[in-house]
């Protein structure tokens, strides 16, 4: 059952706001980031976006890009598991994209499971393409990676495709577990 499509605020994520952060974690990861890691990730507003999607005040999900010259690495893209699929994965990811084309990033590359289908899916809708992939990286579970880039932010053509992928989600109920 898909879950009724959503219209969360996306936020700056804050160190009050970890404790949620921290449980939807808990149940979207074999393996979740510690809390001093996010905390090491908020003290870094300079190199790092870290975002909170909220709905009637509660955290529901969050995500985060490292930024290094002019390129970005998403972090982190969490939705609380009993509200994926209903776009809030394609808001986070769409804010995302945007606070990397405002920081006139080039690149933006991530890694994601190869199980996880719906975010493979979620990210190849906003440009994300297959560059290659790791046997055995996650050592939680000795999953394979599947490590995904998009280029060319800074021409006109991305920010269209982010703007037609968040319509998409929005109409389709596209979101992301975790990746």
């Amino acid at each position: 059952m898909t879950p009724v499509l959503c219209d969360p605020s996306v936020r700056d994520m804050v160190v009050a706001d970890l404790g949620a952060v921290l449980a939807i974690d808990e149940e979207v990861y074999p393996r979740p980031w510690s809390p001093s890691f996010f905390r090491q990730q908020l003290a870094l507003p300079e190199t790092r976006v870290n975002r909170v999607a909220e709905i009637d005040g509660r955290v529901v999900g969050h995500a985060g890009l490292m930024m290094v010259a002019d390129q970005g690495h998403v972090t982190t893209l969490a939705v609380h598991p009993e509200i994926q699929g209903s776009g809030i994965g394609t808001r986070l990811m769409a804010d995302l994209c945007r606070a990397a084309v405002e920081r006139r990033l080039v690149t933006i590359t991530l890694e994601v499971r190869v199980s996880n289908l719906r975010a493979r899916e979620l990210y190849s809708r906003f440009g994300f393409i297959p560059v290659g992939a790791q046997s055995g990286y996650y050592s939680d579970t000795g999953e394979d990676a599947l490590f995904m880039q998009v280029d060319g932010l800074t021409g006109p053509a991305f920010m269209a495709r982010v703007e037609a992928a968040s319509d998409t989600g929005a109409q389709t109920g596209g979101g992301s577990g975790s990746g």
